[in-house]
């Protein structure tokens, strides 16, 4: 009885949160799952439809209510441009949740989310584990991305290009970082995601780099689990919270001012998302997400805002293209920041790509069960890269970057994907 009464006290908020949608279509017109399909069940106003009836539906066919749920990137566009500023990512994450407990969390997706994901120890393991595995399932592209393909999982990966793990994880190189401040310097938190910490060392290593050459001590654990969002976004919301957790103890032993990652997903969801779930906790840990979301920022936001790094005097340098990763702009309203940051090498010439703040077409776990889609999207951002003429393509987020690499390496382009703190560390002596 108790859950049928939650079941449809959830549903009338989510009512309540989409009653402003006025069905204008102006989320049509950026929704790149639209843009791909050209379905409108894909639009958002559709989705909210499907929503707005969500009881009714989830009986009539849950695993249809669910897949049609899945069609989304999640990449905010609609809920930026939407007039009356419908809470659309929130609502479809909540929506998503709800089905996931109506139907029950698929076996595996339980086992990585509430137990991999959710023990730093046991998934850095697994990778290790991994890493020498790679020689037997991968083989390199040879395209100048650095990628490589495993034909043997197609039928579970897709025919994708990707970056192989690193060989030596950024936790395992320096393992626990705990830095006095320095006199008259600033002390941060620095989270480097999953795929910061396993895949793109070089973007960890550049940013140790960029807050070591400007003073500020950090406090790195090699305990740190996954931020949640990919067991959010997949509606395990128990998933997330467990992740969540045991990343608070982990910071509940360090002090520092602010809590920085290079990671524009990983930014939002400590952000944004943890606090929406933080009334799930008891009240210490409640006061500590609230703290941790109040200090979090994007690498890039806090070079600028904080350590006042400015673009640099250039002459004509090396052409980078920037691409504005969706919770990056989107969620968090950081766009000029990473600009700044990128002109601050005076090696580098910022040349703007039409449709910069479109989405790239990754999306977290949308690229693996919708890789089609994600492929097709990912192809208009390429065709915007290569128009610009740039040598590299820089983003803020490694999700992004794999996706750019993914199909840039496809279409064989000598274009090169970076971090935007890569380029700026490349300017540090």
């Amino acid at each position: 009885m108790n859950t049928l009464h939650n079941l449809a006290r959830r549903l009338m908020q989510m009512d309540d949160k989409i009653i402003g949608c006025m069905k204008c279509g102006l989320c049509q017109a950026v929704c790149p799952m639209f843009g791909a399909s050209g379905m409108e069940a894909d639009v958002a106003r559709g989705k909210l439809a499907l929503v707005n009836n969500l009881a009714h539906e989830m009986i009539g066919d849950a695993e249809a209510v669910l897949d049609k749920l899945g069609r989304c990137l999640l990449c905010g566009s609609c809920q930026a441009s939407c007039p009356p500023g419908v809470k659309i990512t929130e609502v479809f994450m909540e929506a998503r949740e709800v089905v996931t407990a109506f139907l029950g969390l698929h076996p595996v997706k339980k086992m990585i989310f509430r137990t991999l994901l959710a023990k730093p120890e046991l998934f850095n393991f697994a990778m290790r584990v991994g890493v020498p595995m790679q020689g037997l399932l991968f083989r390199k592209t040879g395209q100048p991305q650095g990628t490589v393909c495993a034909p043997m999982l197609n039928f579970m990966l897709g025919d994708r290009h990707m970056r192989p793990l690193a060989k030596k994880p950024l936790h395992a190189v320096h393992g626990v970082i705990d830095e006095p401040k320095r006199a008259g310097g600033m002390k941060v938190a620095f989270f480097p995601g999953c795929l910061g910490d396993k895949m793109y060392t070089g973007m960890g290593e550049a940013c140790l780099k960029a807050l070591q050459y400007h003073n500020v001590a950090v406090f790195m654990s090699d305990k740190f689990a996954c931020c949640g969002i990919p067991a959010l976004s997949s509606g395990d919301a128990l998933g997330m919270m467990k992740q969540m957790k045991a990343n608070l103890a982990v910071f509940a032993q360090a002090d520092f001012d602010y809590l920085v990652t290079p990671c524009a997903s990983c930014t939002a969801t400590i952000k944004e998302f943890w606090p929406r779930y933080a009334d799930r906790l008891e009240a210490r840990d409640k006061n500590l997400v609230s703290d941790l979301a109040a200090k979090t920022l994007d690498i890039n936001e806090f070079l600028v805002k904080k350590l006042d790094v400015k673009s640099a005097e250039n002459a004509a340098g090396v052409a980078v293209t920037y691409h504005d990763s969706c919770h990056l702009k989107n969620s968090l309203g950081v766009a000029a920041e990473p600009r700044a940051v990128i002109a601050a090498n005076p090696n580098y010439t910022l040349k703007e790509m039409a449709e910069a703040d479109r989405c790239c077409g990754c999306g977290g776990s949308f690229n693996l069960f919708h890789y089609d889609y994600s492929r097709k999207i990912g192809q208009r951002k390429r065709n915007n890269v290569v128009a610009s003429g740039a040598q590299v393509v820089a983003a803020g987020c490694p999700a992004c970057m794999m996706q750019l690499e993914d199909v840039l390496s496809h279409n064989n382009d000598p274009v090169k994907v970076k971090h935007t703190v890569e380029l700026y560390a490349e300017s540090l002596r």
